[in-house]
């Protein structure tokens, strides 16, 4: 069994900043991309951002310059810090991470979600 567990939503006002957690825990052999998305009321689920088992990175332009995505591959963790938050980004934020489980199967795993609140 693999779960990833996240920490750190909350409620802030614009302008402000918040640091996301997702830590990947169970019978993990390998962990390849990690990601976070986001699902605001009545939305689809969008990518806000991605990083490699190598540190490569990739951002939705809306959080590009605000937002910054790092991992710490010993503690199969994977952060977001938000910064300069708009009301606009208010939504559920998901954990994503691709994992090789004990039985040497990939697969693609998500967080329960932790909501996020910016108010103006």
């Amino acid at each position: 069994q693999v779960h990833l567990v996240e920490s750190g939503g909350g409620l802030v006002q614009a302008g402000g900043s918040l640091r996301l957690s997702c830590a990947a825990s169970g019978s993990i052999v390998r962990v390849n991309d990690m990601g976070w998305y986001r699902q605001a009321p009545g939305k689809l689920r969008d990518l806000v951002a991605t990083i490699t088992s190598g540190g490569n990175t990739n951002y939705a332009d809306s959080v590009k310059g605000r937002f910054t995505i790092s991992r710490d591959n010993a503690k199969n963790t994977v952060y977001l810090q938000m910064n300069s938050l708009k009301p606009e980004d208010t939504a559920v934020y998901y954990c994503n991470a691709v994992i090789m489980s004990g039985t040497y199967a990939w697969g693609d795993y998500w967080g329960q979600g932790t909501q996020v609140a910016v108010s103006s």
